[in-house]
């Protein structure tokens, strides 16, 4: 299998914010390593504090994340955890989300298929 080097490539983070039933859904496109390590906490963590932070994290776009984006997300699961809020993740593309798994993001994280079932509260 060739490796090739993705930096030839690579497609700067987007993140897209919008609200469903109180809940934020964040967008997100592009790749996430340490250069947007920051980017991806402002686009998680901002909130005014008003009522338990709930997260949904659209990840479909998501071509390539590493140990920086890893890290984002565990620490924005405790962030909002510890205010009586939860982080959810949505369409993990497999490499994605065979990254998640591997270091075990997903017993942290719930990840779901799709936003829609992401946003169910019975989930």
């Amino acid at each position: 299998m060739a490796h090739k080097e993705r930096t030839d490539r690579r497609e700067p983070l987007r993140a897209e914010h919008r609200e469903v039933e109180g809940i934020r859904v964040v967008t997100l496109r592009g790749e996430i390593d340490h250069d947007v390590q920051d980017v991806l906490s402002e686009a998680l963590l901002v909130g005014d504090g008003s009522a338990p932070p709930r997260i949904v994290a659209d990840l479909t776009g998501v071509t390539f994340m590493d140990s920086s984006g890893i890290n984002v997300f565990v620490a924005t699961h405790q962030q909002v955890s510890s205010a009586d809020g939860w982080v959810r993740i949505a369409g993990a593309q497999p490499s994605v989300l065979r990254i998640l798994q591997l270091v075990g993001v997903d017993t942290l994280i719930t990840c779901h298929p799709t936003t829609e079932q992401a946003l169910r509260p019975d989930l």
